[in-house]
């Protein structure tokens, strides 16, 4: 069953963050998800961006192809339709995604976790783009991730350090229309959790994003024209020992004829930087009832977790 969900938060990111901070905790709390209006990413960024990535995916198989990396588990450049697999799925997700990281110079000491972009030379201004947005993705989250700690007791400040040249990621979305041999059971995104701190979606105006409540419920997102979908991700959760949720969400199959339609998104998934060590924080684990997990590097919880889903 699956219902319209009201009550998740949906705020403006030009009110002074006191004002917002606590309907946001509450409703990372409930639901893992809220809604962000006036985020700063410029429309027409947005707007050139969409224009961009559906140039991409309209070329050829064989040219999108040739942008594969082989053996980089997907951090860079091009993922195929049918490659990527939620966390216990049986059958792949009915997408094809193109990835855009940071860029650091050879000598910093996190390069060797930060493989260097490539960019398609068949796409004019592809990289100066999605360079603009991956920056903009950023300045948002960083806000986000203010009124979070905020909300926490914690300094306005405290991710700043944490998330400071982070291994963030920002994925260009297509879910082709729906193929007639598609396998049974496919979904375009099946049932799954976010693996880093936090994701900003761009994107999901259209039906078929859901999240699952805690009373088991499938419940879809109302998202305003434009605005961003935030959601807590695994790393967050740990770091919050439960008190902000990773919720399972997933991205259904349109019926009639949206099946005969492609649908796009732009999710950034922000991450902590490979050496922070993801501990529950003290206060957080007071309040908690789950067991605490023990400490993890932000790199060794990402290889984890990217070998359950396929990518690595």
């Amino acid at each position: 069953m699956t219902d319209t969900a009201t009550d998740i938060a949906s705020v403006s990111l030009a009110q002074p963050l006191d004002s917002i901070a606590d309907e946001l905790g509450r409703s990372f709390g409930e639901y893992g998800f809220a809604v962000v209006r006036d985020h700063g990413i410029p429309q027409d960024l947005i707007d050139r961006a969409e224009e961009k990535s559906k140039a991409f995916f309209a070329l050829p198989d064989a040219v999108k192809r040739s942008y594969k990396i082989e053996g980089g588990g997907g951090a860079r450049g091009y993922t195929p339709f049918g490659t990527e697999k939620a966390k216990d799925a049986e059958i792949f997700d009915l997408k094809e995604f193109w990835h855009v990281g940071r860029s650091l110079p050879e000598d910093h000491e996190l390069s060797e976790f930060m493989a260097p972009n490539i960019w398609p030379s068949e796409i004019d201004g592809f990289e100066e783009t999605f360079s603009e947005l991956y920056s903009a993705f950023e300045d948002a989250g960083a806000r986000v991730l203010e009124a979070i700690a905020l909300h926490l007791d914690l300094d306005q400040q405290f991710f700043a350090p944490t998330v400071e040249d982070g291994n963030s990621v920002m994925r260009l979305l297509h879910y082709p229309p729906l193929p007639d041999d598609a396998p049974e059971g496919a979904i375009r995104a099946a049932a799954h959790g976010d693996i880093n701190t936090i994701t900003l979606l761009l994107g999901a105006e259209e039906a078929g994003l859901e999240l699952l409540t805690k009373a088991g419920k499938w419940r879809a997102i109302d998202v305003p024209e434009g605005a961003l979908v935030i959601n807590v991700g695994d790393m967050l959760e740990r770091l919050t020992a439960g008190t902000l949720r990773s919720t399972t969400h997933r991205v259904v199959n349109p019926r009639g004829d949206g099946a005969k339609r492609s649908r796009y998104s732009m999710p950034f998934f922000l991450h902590f930087r490979p050496d922070y060590m993801i501990e529950p924080l003290e206060a957080c684990a007071a309040q908690s009832d789950a067991k605490p997990q023990p400490p993890i590097s932000s790199h060794d919880f990402l290889m984890q977790r990217l070998r359950e889903i396929n990518l690595a």
